[in-house]
């Protein structure tokens, strides 16, 4: 029986390990910078998350030295990277980090994730399922999101991550996980 390998790319292991005794604390001004910008763009994402939004998600990359917690409140939305997820977390989400990624901005189709198994889901799946009806309506786009409070850098800055995550994502076009905007008709 032929092994069957994941069509989602994965942070080359050199790069966690490089990684690994690096500082966390740098990191959270930028996920602070872009959960102010994505609330900023998509208010709407709390009517969508409705009860939910009072959860705690964890999210693990299996490729980097380090993970995320994130908490979507109304008042003091919250992510912030962590050496290990804590305990009494509503939601656990592992994969690779551009799986992670591509669920949220829409690059890759969470179904086809979940059921390949490239993504495994832990706690609980109703907010999950809200998180991603959230993450869908609102069309994520992490380099705007990133670019958006750095003033007159924000244009190179954007095109400069976009290229970058072509590059790493390896500019793949699976269209077992890819989604693909098409009509039905």
């Amino acid at each position: 029986m032929e092994s069957s390998r994941s069509s989602v790319p994965t942070i080359p292991g050199f790069l966690g390990k490089v990684m690994k005794p690096l500082p966390l604390a740098p990191l959270q001004p930028l996920l602070a910078m872009c959960i102010r910008a994505a609330l900023k763009k998509h208010p709407r994402i709390f009517d969508r998350l409705d009860t939910y939004a009072d959860k705690r998600f964890g999210l693990n990359p299996t490729d980097l030295p380090f993970a995320f917690v994130l908490e979507p409140r109304r008042q003091n939305a919250s992510a912030q990277a962590v050496r290990e997820l804590p305990d009494g977390l509503d939601v656990k989400i592992t994969g690779p980090f551009f799986a992670l990624m591509g669920l949220a901005d829409g690059y890759y189709d969470g179904d086809a994730l979940f059921f390949s198994r490239d993504l495994t889901v832990e706690g609980d799946m109703e907010a999950v399922v809200a998180l991603r009806n959230a993450l869908d309506d609102a069309k994520i786009d992490f380099p705007e999101l990133f670019a958006a409070n750095l003033g007159p850098f924000a244009p190179a800055a954007e095109k400069a991550t976009r290229a970058a995550l072509e590059l790493l994502r390896g500019r793949r076009e699976n269209p077992t996980y890819t989604r693909e905007e098409k009509s039905w008709n």
